[in-house]
């Protein structure tokens, strides 16, 4: 386990970086500082937002999105450490630990790659360390299923596996995968929603299969063995047993796309939307409240 060194790149991996992160997504620091002038430049608050999780250690709601990690309190969002890191596939794993991947700022002074790879912060998102695939991985999800990691990577369009908590990989079945989902309970067991469907692996992520019953899914979560519960890119939260049928649950107040389901129990649930709002329910999607809003939102694509 490496600590993200901050040392000084050559000027030309700087500029090749900056040039890859512009043109996928909008890129931050990750290593230290806010790697932007706060003077000179607004807060660009959280950015689009692309994980949720709760830390078990004292409750705090996080959001993780494209301009750093934000703890959410009293309908505000608080950047955590004044890291700007574009942060992607985020899961909390245990108290204060969370596991993430994504982008450094263009203008981070210390970026090595334009791909953190996977990172791990043991302290709730204040400093991180690189675990592995620096400059090779970007995972878009990630999902910590008892011994097993399995993360999306954007780069190879491929399922990964670990068993190692992430410092080693295998490179398992290419698949159009939003969001993954599996249980400890029955680890070789994966989902993949992809927007259009929904596809099963019974193998550990080898080998995928569509549901035939699933409707178009954005993202899955499996609380349970063989329980799931899925979002609908228009913001429908629907329940399942295995292969369904499909029964609906609630539906996420009117705003923008749904992109982002986080099931912290079988009936606590976090959700955000296109416009980055986030919502929590706490009777399994049935109804839902708002826990943070932009102050000036607009829906991304």
């Amino acid at each position: 386990m490496t600590r993200i060194p901050r040392r000084r790149p050559r000027a030309l991996i700087l500029v090749a970086a900056a040039g890859l992160l512009l043109a996928a997504c909008s890129a931050t620091d990750t290593t230290a500082g806010t790697g932007r002038d706060s003077a000179a430049v607004p807060d660009p608050g959280t950015g689009h937002l692309h994980g949720l999780g709760i830390d078990p250690a004292d409750g705090t709601v996080y959001a993780a999105g494209h301009h750093g990690v934000f703890r959410l309190k009293d309908g505000s969002a608080t950047r955590v450490a004044g890291r700007y890191q574009d942060t992607m596939g985020f899961t909390v794993t245990g108290p204060s630990t969370f596991l993430a991947s994504g982008h450094p700022a263009p203008a981070d002074p210390d970026a090595r790659s334009p791909h953190l790879g996977l990172i791990r912060s043991t302290d709730a998102g204040r400093t991180w360390q690189t675990l592995s695939a620096e400059g090779e991985a970007d995972f878009h999800s990630l999902v910590q299923a008892g011994d097993v990691l399995y993360g999306f990577d954007s780069q190879s369009g491929r399922v990964w596996a670990s068993t190692d908590a992430g410092r080693r990989w295998d490179k398992r079945a290419r698949i159009a995968a939003l969001d993954l989902a599996s249980h400890a309970g029955s680890a070789a067991r994966v989902w993949a929603a992809t927007g259009t469907g929904l596809e099963r692996s019974t193998d550990g992520g080898r080998t995928f299969r569509p549901v035939p019953s699933a409707p178009g899914l954005v993202a899955v979560e499996e609380p349970e063995p063989g329980s799931l519960v899925a979002l609908t890119p228009d913001g429908r939260v629907l329940a399942a047993r295995g292969d369904g049928p499909w029964t609906r649950l609630g539906r996420l107040p009117e705003g923008g796309k749904a992109t982002v389901l986080t099931a912290v129990t079988t009936q606590r649930l976090l959700a955000a939307d296109s416009t980055d709002a986030v919502y929590e329910s706490a009777d399994r999607g049935r109804t839902w409240m708002l826990r943070h809003r932009p102050a000036t939102g607009s829906e991304h694509h």
